[in-house]
Formats: structure tokens, sequence, C-alpha cells
């Protein structure tokens, strides 16, 4: 590894000051080595790991996150998918029908999946321990079909094929966003949340005495709305609780509320500007609004993960989703997250979404207009990648990590703490300021260190930077000097490091990470 001194490169604006605890309390939350996680759309799932023979470049760029942290991935498998799948056991693998793409859509989803054992069976070519989120049509509304699906996943998870390496079904989902069920014409304009309720207890019922949950370690996923009223009479985790979900037979599997949030839409072909996805403001109230959500999920002993999630719905927007500046929003919003009791976050992505971090096969049509491309665009990590590799290694592989987000009084500055055992380790730093192509200055913010605590203080750290040329580049980032953006997912060049005191502090750029290791 080459290592260099730190060595100021752009013009200062602004110094803030960073006071950085010693020691993790019990009131700084834990943090799970699999914190990033993914949610994948149902439809085209067997492209993501092969049917037949494994997908090498989706298992490498898992495989890289588990070699930082230890902790086995999970994936949820579903989304607005589930809700148009029914098994069918003389089908092989998966029979769809797609609508045509379009510049909004160029890569539309399935309105019709019929599955056959091999779509299921198809979680053989997941890393070893992986835990799947597997979902559960409900819109249909059948309980014959529920009992079929729920049938075919249970033996896939049975065979010998997933049971020898140790791949889980963890969590059983039945219905995707039902809270907008009645805008889709799955059900009339005046399904309410009691109505819902009824009606998921009479078909959990069915789907948890097939998978028989008495007598396994799988349990069931709550929820899964798109949005949330936060209030006992309408969709909420409040208002299906008050609805007795949690007395009724399958209630008792309940183990996680799952909540979907995205920041913004691209539904009818409209995005947003990349500054506002970055910002440290818009990114703490968008996900402050769960927080009685979470409250009343925990006050029941329960879980709560956004199980699907990503910038802008309908599947990203251009310049934005697939832009470097939304690998600094993904880092510091699944950060956040922890801080709310918010325990994983399922990042969703789709074969040629615009927003995924992973784009894992070939691609014909540009993901962002559909257009045909004169060379097809071979399988690569997109920026947001880098922030689930930099979260695994602030995080590493102790088992026993916290995180706490520093107060820094800048309106672009973020920044945690990563602690083991309760002793501080690294840092991690976030200038959300977006440098955009075009500009003619870029700004760098220093940062002035001190500690708190009755513990010896470090005096040095050593530094890795996340390098972004500018925040609307889609390509061309590093991290430490290294690349993620090579043919096989695996990283590529060469390594290096700066050195820093901190009776000098540290300067970061706009549009850059960095992530400090105390000596």
């Amino acid at each position: 590894m080459r290592a260099f001194l730190v060595a100021p490169i752009f013009p200062l604006v602004s110094a803030v000051s960073v006071s950085i605890p010693l020691s993790a309390g019990n009131s700084v939350p834990p943090v799970d080595g699999n914190l990033f996680s993914l949610s994948i759309e149902q439809d085209r799932w067997l492209e993501w790991v092969g049917n037949v023979t494994r997908n090498s470049f989706f298992f490498n760029a898992l495989d890289n996150l588990v070699a930082l942290t230890g902790a086995d991935p999970t994936i949820r498998i579903g989304a607005n998918s589930e809700d148009h799948t029914n098994f069918n056991p003389n089908v092989q693998f998966v029979q769809q029908l797609f609508p045509p793409p379009t510049t909004t859509f160029p890569y539309p989803e399935a309105t019709s999946i019929v599955a056959g054992p091999g779509f299921y069976q198809g979680a053989q070519f997941l890393p070893a321990g992986t835990g799947v989120t597997w979902g559960v049509n409900l819109g249909g509304n059948n309980l014959t079909a529920v009992f079929l699906e729920t049938k075919a996943i249970i033996d896939a998870f049975a065979s010998p094929a997933l049971a020898n390496a140790g791949i889980t079904l963890d969590f059983l989902e039945l219905g995707n966003e039902p809270d907008l069920y009645k805008l889709k014409g799955l059900r009339p304009s005046s399904y309410s949340v009691s109505q819902y309720t009824s009606e998921w207890i009479t078909l959990a019922t069915n789907m948890s005495r097939t998978a028989n949950l008495a007598g396994s370690d799988t349990r069931i996923w709550a929820g899964s709305f798109a949005e949330s009223s936060h209030s006992s009479t309408d969709f909420s985790p409040q208002g299906i609780f008050a609805n007795h979900i949690l007395s009724s037979e399958p209630g008792s599997f309940i183990d996680t509320i799952s909540q979907h949030h995205y920041s913004g839409s691209f539904c009818v072909g409209s995005g947003g500007l990349l500054q506002d996805l970055m910002t440290k403001a818009t990114i703490r109230s968008n996900l402050t609004i769960y927080t009685p959500d979470i409250e009343a999920s925990q006050d029941m002993g329960l879980d709560y993960v956004l199980g699907e999630t990503n910038s802008y719905s309908c599947h990203g927007a251009p310049g934005v989703s697939n832009a470097a500046g939304a690998a600094l929003w993904t880092l510091d919003y699944a950060l956040f997250a922890t801080q709310l009791g918010i325990s994983k976050v399922f990042f969703h992505d789709g074969i040629g979404f615009k927003y995924n971090l992973i784009q894992p096969v070939t691609l014909a049509r540009s993901t962002l207009d559909g257009s045909p491309l004169a060379t097809p665009l071979k399988p690569h990590v997109q920026p947001q990648y880098y922030a689930a590799i930099i979260a695994a290694e602030a995080i590493g592989d102790s088992d026993k990590t916290q995180v706490h987000e520093l107060s820094i009084n800048d309106p672009r500055i973020s920044g945690y703490a990563f602690y083991e055992r309760g002793s501080l380790k690294r840092a991690v730093f976030i200038n959300s300021l977006a440098f955009l192509s075009g500009a003619t200055s870029r700004t760098s913010t220093h940062l002035d260190l001190s500690f708190s605590g009755t513990v010896t203080k470090p005096t040095s750290f050593s530094i890795k930077r996340l390098v972004i040329g500018h925040a609307d580049d889609t390509s061309g980032l590093t991290w430490g000097g290294q690349t993620y953006e090579t043919s096989d997912a695996r990283v590529g060049g060469t390594a290096t490091s700066e050195t820093g005191a901190v009776s000098v502090g540290l300067d970061i750029p706009a549009t850059q990470v960095v992530m400090i290791t105390f000596n």
C-alpha cells in the first residue's frame, strides 16, 4: 500500500469543529454488518443469481461486502412483482409478460409471472449463509394461490442445495404496498386498514400453517406499506396494531415491521435535482417522519426495517439516481437510519433500474431512456455500490460495532463515529455539497478534531477517501485509490492511504467521503 501525507489541494472556504466521544455508552445504537441489504424485484430475479449456473458478477459483488464484515447477506425478493406472481408446478423456471419499454420505464416490471420450482430453487446460487425474505402474492386474494406459492418456497429452502449451503428463509412477506392496492385496481377505492388486516389474517393463517412456522425459525414481515399515516385509523404500524394483527394466529409470527420509502418520484417522467437528493437536512427529514412508527413497533417488541427504499420511485431519475452524488446520499441515508432505530436498509434493485447499486447482467437498452445501445452494457456496479463498501469497511468484522452520529454545525458535513466493544475505532465524514460538471471552483472544508472522555486520546490516524470527479459523473469513482468498476466486480487498482495528525485535523472537499482510522 502506498502512503502519503495529507496535503490540501482545494481552496478552503470554511472550518468546523468536531468533537468525538472516545467511548460509546449504552445509548449508542449497534449496527449490523448487513445494514446495507438488497431488495430485488422478483420478476427477473433469476437473472441476478442464475438458473442453471451462478451469476458470478452478482455473487462477487455480494462477497466483497461479506469479506469486509463477516456478516451473511440479507436479501428480500419480491416488491411489485410479488403481487403478480402465481405458482405452476408444470413450469420449469418462469413465464412472464412484460409491457413495452418507455422512456420513463426502460425496463418495466412484468405484469404476469408464472413461476415454477426452479424459480425458487435459484436461491441456491446466493452466497452461503444468505438470509432471504420472500414475498408472497396478497394482491390476488386467493387462498389456493397463497398455499401453492408458499409450499413452493418452503420446498426450495428444504432442498439439499440450499440447506447444505446454510441459505435460510428468514422471513415471509405477504403483499407489497397494500395501501396502494386501491390505486392499482386490486381493491375498491374504499379499501381500509381494517379490511386489509382482516384479509391479511385470513391469508397469512394459510401461509403460516403451510410453512409450519410454529415448527421453524422463519418469521413474518408485516406492513410493507408505501406510505404511513402514523395513526391508528389508517395504513401504518399503529393502524394494524389497533386492528389486532398481533393477537391473531399468524400475528404471533410477526417479528419485523417493514416500511417502504423513496425520497422522490420519477413516475411521471420528471426528476429532481441531484443536490436536493444529497442535502443533509433533506435526508434527515425524509427519515425522522417515521419516528412514531419506529417507537410504536419497538414498544411491541418488534424490529423495524426499511424493506424497500432508494432515491426516486419508479426505478430512479436519470442523472440523479445513477450519479456519483447518489453514493453520498446512500451512505448518509443508511447511517442516519441507524440512529432512529432502523436495523437494516434494503436498497431496491431490478434489472436495468436506474438506481441500482449493481447492474448484474448485460443490457441492450439504455437504462436512462430505453433507447437501443450500439454496444451492450456489460454487468457493472454503479456509484451507490461504493456507499455499501464504505459502510461495510467502517462497521468492520468485530460483530460488536456501534455507530454514533456526530454533532456537526454545518449544513453540508455529516459525520459518524464507529466503536468496537465500546472503544472508538473509526469515523466517516461526508461533504454533500455537489460539485457539478461545469463548476469552476471546488471548495474544501477543514475539520478541527477534538475528543470527549477520559480514556487515552489518539494523536494520529490514517485516511481513505472516496474520490469523485463530479457529483453528476456516473463512473470513475475510487475508494482509497481502488475501483470496483471492473469486469468481475472484484476490487482493482493500487490501494492508497494518507496519514494525519489530530492536532492538524483534515480537509474534505465538496462531494467527497473520508474515513479515518485512529492509531
